[in-house]
C-alpha cells in the first residue's frame, strides 16, 4: 500500500514522497519580481524534505495580481530570480512547480498586513476584471466585465506563462481556478452571469478554464505533469458544488490534466465553511474514486499520522501542506522519523538527525 513516503510517478516526474508545499502567497514582491525571501522561503522547505515545492499564486498579467506586491510571471524577465530558485529545489531532491493565476475581480486590494479593501490607482492599484461587473463584496471594487477577446488573451498568457515556467527549470504546473479568483468566478454562477459562450450552462461556465487547460497542455513538454486547483464547492446554495467539481475532474482529465488539487470556498465573502481538520479530504476522495483523476488533498493537514492516513486509504494521492508547513519547515523530516520510515537528512544536518546520524560526523563536529 502507498504511504506518506512513499514514491509518486506523475508522468516523467518522480516526487520522492507525498508531501507538498501547498502556493501560499508571501506579499513581498516589486513589480512582480521575486528576490532573496522567496528564495529562502521556498529554498527552506526544500532542505526540509517536502518532495513538491509550489510558488505562491503568480500572476499571468499584471492586473491578475491580488495585491501590487504579488508575483508576477508575465514576462521572461521575471523568471532570472524564480531560475535561481528552481535550481536550488532541485538540488535538494525536491521538484519545483508554480501556480499560475489571475485574481479577476479580487484583485488589487492591500496585502493583509497594510490594510483592508481596494487599494486607489495613486497607491498603485487598478481597476480589476471580472466575468461579470459584480463586486466580491464590501471594501473591493466592481470589476469591469472581461470581452470574449479579452478572455481568449488571457487564455494565450496563462499558456505562454507555462512555457515561460518549464524553460526555467519548473516541472510542474498548477492551473488555480480556486478561492474565488478569476476562473473560479467563471466556473460559479454566483459570480458569472454572462449570456454568452462564456456564461449560463454548465459547460459554458467551464468553457474558459478548459480553454486555459487546453492552451497549457498543448504548449508544455508531454513529460510535464499539469495540476488544476479547484475550489469544491462555495458552501452557499445555489452556486458551484461537489457534483459539479466531479464532472469537471472527468472533462479535465480527458483535457491531460494529472492531478486535482481540491479545495473549497472563496468566492463568496460571507460563506458559512465548517472548517477542521482535514475538511477538504472527502472531496479528494470522491473526485478521485468517481472522477478517476488522482487528487491531492489540503485544508488543516497537520499530525503525520492524519497525513499518513489519507494516503494510506487511498482519498488522496497527494497531501499539500501550508499554515503547518509555514510553522515548520522541517515538517516532513520530524514525520518520517515519527513514522518510521527512512528519509535522507540534508548532510548538514546530520550532527542533528536520528538514529545516530551524528556518529557519523567527526569527533571536532559533535555538539
Amino acid at each position: 500500500m502507498p504511504h506518506l513516503f512513499s514514491e509518486l510517478r506523475l508522468r516523467d516526474v518522480m516526487l520522492l514522497n507525498r508531501i507538498g508545499v501547498s502556493p501560499m502567497c508571501q506579499y513581498s514582491c516589486v513589480d512582480g519580481y521575486a528576490n532573496d525571501w522567496h528564495f529562502v522561503h521556498l529554498g527552506a522547505r526544500s532542505v526540509g524534505g517536502a518532495a513538491l515545492v509550489f510558488t505562491e499564486a503568480a500572476a499571468v498579467s499584471p492586473e491578475g495580481r491580488i495585491s501590487p506586491e504579488d508575483l508576477g510571471v508575465w514576462s521572461e524577465k521575471h523568471f532570472e530570480a524564480l531560475e535561481r530558485i528552481t535550481r536550488f529545489i532541485d538540488a535538494q531532491g525536491a521538484v519545483a512547480g508554480v501556480q499560475l493565476a489571475h485574481a479577476g475581480r479580487k484583485a488589487s486590494v492591500y496585502r493583509p498586513w497594510s490594510g483592508q479593501g481596494a487599494v486607489p490607482e495613486k497607491l498603485g492599484g487598478w481597476t480589476p476584471v471580472g466575468p461579470s461587473a459584480l463586486s466580491f463584496g464590501a471594501g473591493y471594487a466592481t470589476p469591469e466585465e472581461l470581452s470574449v477577446e479579452r478572455v481568449q488573451t488571457l487564455q494565450r498568457a496563462f499558456a505562454a506563462a507555462a512555457v515561460r515556467a518549464y524553460a526555467a527549470g519548473f516541472r510542474v504546473i498548477e492551473i488555480h481556478a480556486a478561492h474565488g479568483y478569476l476562473l473560479h468566478q467563471f466556473l460559479s454562477p454566483l459570480s458569472n452571469r454572462r449570456a454568452d459562450a462564456y456564461g449560463g450552462s454548465f459547460d459554458n461556465r467551464i468553457r474558459f478554464l478548459c480553454e486555459c487547460v487546453t492552451g497549457v497542455r498543448a504548449a508544455l513538454a508531454d513529460r510535464c505533469p499539469l495540476f488544476v486547483r479547484i475550489s469544491t464547492t462555495d458552501w452557499t446554495d445555489g452556486g458551484w458544488d461537489l457534483d459539479q467539481s466531479v464532472e469537471l475532474a472527468r472533462r479535465l482529465k480527458n483535457l491531460g490534466v494529472d492531478v486535482i488539487d481540491c479545495s473549497s470556498g472563496g468566492n463568496v465573502a460571507k460563506a458559512e465553511i465548517p472548517v477542521g481538520p482535514g475538511y477538504h479530504v472527502p472531496f479528494a476522495e470522491r473526485i478521485r474514486r468517481e472522477a478517476e483523476i488522482a487528487t491531492a488533498a489540503v485544508g488543516m493537514i497537520t499530525a503525520a499520522a492524519q497525513a499518513d492516513q489519507i494516503i494510506r486509504n487511498g482519498q488522496a494521492d497527494l497531501v499539500l501542506l501550508a499554515r503547518e508547513l509555514l510553522r515548520e519547515p522541517y515538517w516532513p523530516l520530524h514525520a518520517a522519523r515519527e513514522l518510521g520510515q527512512p528519509m535522507s537528512w540534508p548532510a548538514q544536518y546530520l550532527r542533528v538527525a536520528p538514529h545516530g546520524a551524528s556518529e557519523r560526523m567527526p569527533a571536532h563536529e559533535i555538539d
